[in-house]
């Protein structure tokens, strides 16, 4: 079985797994309106880190002149995990997994200076974060869109289980910039107010900074606490660069892979991409539905954090498992009235449970779509 062995998050909402689930838990959200950030003519609600706070934090391991701010933020996560656990990063059995977008894209600025251009490639900037850990292995970047957090985790199930290493630190991680944000700005796709998930009056996504980290190995047997991740799948329907299939096609054949031999009464909850977009909020419904889900409750955290792309799909499994450690389904922070034509079960308040599965799902431009099935103790799987 893969095991989850540690994890952490860094973001707006605090510098620990900890602080962070008990930030949502009460129902904070890190979201705010910026003006004139970046020279950006146009406002956007984001969810953006303090900065000296992470300068600080890392100043005390490291040189802040070496490393980008982007590259701190993965190596505070990598360590902050690591620190958790008795493993020795220096071990060529240690395997460093890298989701992100972006990555170092701000470096594309001309008046960015101080750094080699080469740290642009998502690959130079991962091998930052191996060289800072000593570690001989070449890092794996997975850079899929908004499914990347989960695909990396894939790819951690499916190194540990061929046995090609003993331990895997997955990091996802992304920090805003003019260029994203400007990016995003260009398609009418951002909201100028907090988003609201699967809501009737929902205007469109918040972008937002964080970086979170889960270390997985491989076990022949695990105690009742410990989280497993059973079963992972991508399927990608290729409908449009950037618009999701109507018909929700790779979502619902990636959560099918997912849910197995699983019953719909087994899972606590799915904790949906949940953009607050027009057609992703729609999709997903859709998806849910043919699945034969739309009677498990369904929650987005993405009124908390908005959208941390590559960053998404590691932060959300970690906050899903404190949830369900903690007897828990998160509200849908920002819903209040449904606004998808496949009705699902969502709220705004926190709700009681005490199964111990869930369901982890993405989707992304260019049609990919992401499941991941975990289970605490290993049952359901």
């Amino acid at each position: 079985m893969i095991v989850c062995m540690a994890n952490s998050i860094l973001s707006p909402l605090g510098m620990t797994t900890a602080e962070n689930y008990a930030a949502v838990k009460a129902g904070r959200s890190a979201l705010r309106l910026y003006e004139g950030l970046w020279d950006l003519p146009e406002p956007f609600v984001a969810s953006l880190m303090d900065r000296e706070k992470v300068e600080d934090a890392f100043a005390a391991w490291a040189d802040n002149r070496k490393y980008t701010f982007f590259e701190k933020m993965i190596i505070l996560s990598a360590k902050k995990a690591l620190e958790q656990t008795d493993i020795d990063p220096t071990s060529d059995k240690v395997l460093f997994i890298l989701s992100t977008t972006k990555g170092n894209v701000f470096l594309l600025d001309e008046r960015e200076t101080g750094f080699p251009q080469e740290r642009v490639l998502l690959g130079a900037a991962a091998r930052q974060m191996t060289e800072f850990f000593h570690n001989p292995n070449t890092p794996i970047v997975v850079s899929n869109a908004c499914i990347s957090g989960v695909c990396a985790q894939i790819e951690a199930m499916r190194n540990l289980e061929n046995g090609c290493f003993d331990y895997v630190v997955v990091v996802g991680c992304d920090v805003q910039s003019a260029f994203i944000v400007s990016g995003f700005q260009s398609f009418k796709a951002l909201s100028t107010e907090p988003c609201k998930p699967f809501d009737a009056n929902r205007t469109g996504l918040n972008l937002g900074d964080a970086a979170a980290t889960i270390i997985y190995t491989k076990k022949d047997k695990v105690n009742e606490n410990e989280w497993v991740a059973c079963r992972g799948a991508i399927r990608n329907d290729a409908n449009h660069i950037s618009g999701p299939s109507r018909t929700g096609e790779g979502s619902y054949r990636a959560l099918k892979v997912a849910l197995g031999e699983v019953k719909p009464e087994q899972i606590a909850f799915i904790n949906a991409h949940g953009t607050a977009t027009l057609y992703n909020d729609e999709m997903e419904s859709v998806a849910i539905e043919r699945a034969g889900l739309s009677q498990v409750t369904v929650n987005g955290l993405k009124g908390y954090y908005g959208h941390t792309m590559g960053a998404a799909g590691v932060l959300e499994t970690i906050l899903s498992m404190c949830a369900v450690d903690d007897n828990n389904i998160l509200a849908t922070k920002g819903y209040e009235t449904m606004g998808v034509t496949h009705p699902l079960v969502l709220s705004n308040q926190n709700q009681p449970t005490s199964k111990r599965a869930f369901i982890k799902l993405l989707s992304g431009f260019g049609g990919c779509n992401a499941a991941l099935l975990m289970a605490k103790g290993g049952e359901p799987c």
